[in-house]
């Protein structure tokens, strides 16, 4: 859907918010006396009242130039914000992007008003139809333009434009995780990286013999039961002014399709393991939004890419694996496999691009969506000023996380009669284990954080309307926000 932003609007569709037990807007009232009289009408019958969520929606006479008019409840003034002000614009293009009408227009407050309302639309915008082939006309949206107008426009669109960028990273998440398996597997996702070059970002790839020279014993061993053959890909955008400063890294968990290995899964919902890469996808999408932006820092995104498959040639439970750090991990279950591909990625962002800051997110345990449920991510970190930087960026952007404790006495839990660890902790803590298994491949003297994802990067059901495909795209806009705040020149 294209965006504008202009001082006056004309549409078929004109938009206005009212305020929670509010007059008509002066917008409105602006319009011919029949169009007003009309709008007005609005408010005086029916349970409209202007409160957060409703909409009420007015045929125009013949003679006006738009053809609907639609009253958007804005709730109570002091308390809209940018989440709020998104939240109506998503709900405004999910109740008409199936209408039949091409264009509306929406009138604004302010120039961030109107960017993050175009933002929460462009959210709401999103679809993912890669796979349907009879789609009839009015199976898809006819909505296609939307102009906000602001007294601004100039400094809307300046605003919008990083807004825009972390949509956009959002947007290329969701289709990764939107992707079926037989088409996003290592090699196909490698490439789908290779576009993130014509933005500027350095892309380079190693496969199994690369990995197989650096020791990367776990990542391999969880992909040898597939015929798709693993990688790891990093992307590297140099936006600092010092092009050589040490750069942040963010290492995502690409488990292209996790079956569980020797250790299945049962096969309900067992497809939704196409999503077992929303970490790796996170990564992807926000490096793309740092490179729109032109983000002002060094960030370094690595994703590690496997397959985790049951064939003869599969890790079993019980062998023993040494990761490129020289620690060995002794494998009691084949489904918690994330954590390895993730500790020979996490040493390689620490031993070879010296990251000076490292984040991870993996969609890691099912522990952490019974602790959190789907509306926060899980955020492990062995550095407390990273933690409130992170849980403030989640505030800030609408992708939020909740903080969880490491120790040693979870540590322990991972001992192991014939290695240095085992990969699993008990049937207790999971998540937490789950972190401080890979708490151990990063030194400490790097800040580091763990976000387990596995919650929010795909949610069934009813959800949010900035939130309309199966694949949420949870990540992008947290990592930029968190990056343009605390790292950017």
């Amino acid at each position: 859907m294209k965006i504008k932003f202009a001082e006056t609007v004309e549409a078929e569709i004109v938009a206005f918010i009212v305020d929670e037990d509010g007059a008509l807007p002066a917008e409105a009232k602006d319009l011919d006396a029949e169009s007003s009289g009309l709008i007005g009408e609005a408010l005086e019958g029916g349970r409209f009242t202007g409160k957060l969520g409703q909409q009420a929606l007015v045929v125009m006479p013949k003679s006006a130039s738009a053809r609907r008019a639609v009253l958007i409840g804005g709730g109570k003034p002091a308390q809209r914000d940018s989440h709020t002000f998104e939240r109506i614009g998503a709900e405004f293009v999910r109740a008409q992007q199936m209408s039949g009408f091409k264009s509306a227009g929406l009138f604004a407050s302010s120039p961030q008003a109107a960017a993050s309302l175009a933002a929460g639309a462009k959210l709401a915008a999103y679809r993912f139809d890669k796979y349907f082939t009879t789609l009839k006309d009015t199976d898809t949206p006819s909505l296609v333009e939307l102009t906000l107008s602001t007294g601004d426009p100039t400094q809307a669109v300046e605003i919008f434009s990083s807004l825009e960028a972390e949509v956009e990273g959002t947007y290329f998440a969701r289709d990764l995780v939107n992707m079926a398996p037989n088409d996003l597997y290592p090699e196909s996702f490698a490439r789908e990286l290779g576009s993130l070059e014509d933005l500027g970002i350095e892309v380079s790839v190693l496969d199994e013999s690369d990995m197989r020279k650096l020791g990367m014993g776990c990542l391999l061993g969880v992909g040898q039961g597939s015929d798709k053959d693993s990688q790891m890909v990093m992307m590297r955008w140099a936006g600092a002014d010092d092009k050589d400063a040490a750069p942040i890294a963010l290492v995502g968990k690409g488990v292209c399709f996790d079956t569980g290995g020797i250790s299945i899964k049962p096969g309900a919902g067992m497809e939704d393991m196409r999503g077992d890469m929303g970490g790796a996808a996170a990564v992807s999408g926000a490096m793309k939004a740092l490179a729109l932006r032109k983000a002002k820092a060094n960030v370094v995104g690595l994703v590690g890419l496997v397959e985790n498959m049951p064939d003869g040639n599969a890790i079993k439970p019980g062998d023993v694996l040494t990761s490129a750090s020289g620690q060995t991990v002794e494998v009691q279950n084949t489904d918690a496999e994330g954590r390895l591909v993730l500790a020979d990625v996490l040493w390689y962002a620490q031993e070879h691009v010296k990251a000076k800051a490292i984040v991870d997110l993996a969609t890691l345990t099912g522990a952490v969506v019974i602790s959190l449920g789907h509306h926060h991510a899980g955020l492990f970190s062995s550095d407390d000023d990273m933690a409130g930087e992170l849980t403030a960026a989640g505030l800030a952007s609408g992708e939020r996380v909740w903080r969880l404790p490491l120790g040693p006495e979870y540590d322990r839990l991972l001992k192991s009669k014939f290695a240095d660890m085992r990969n699993i902790g008990g049937r207790a803590a999971g998540s937490i284990t789950a972190a401080q298994f890979l708490k151990r491949f990063v030194g400490d003297e790097t800040p580091w954080c763990h976000l387990d994802i596995a919650g929010v990067a795909w949610v069934e059901g009813e959800k949010a309307a900035t939130d309309p495909a199966w694949g949420s795209g949870f990540g992008p806009r947290l990592l930029s926000r968190w990056i343009e705040t605390n790292y950017e020149d």
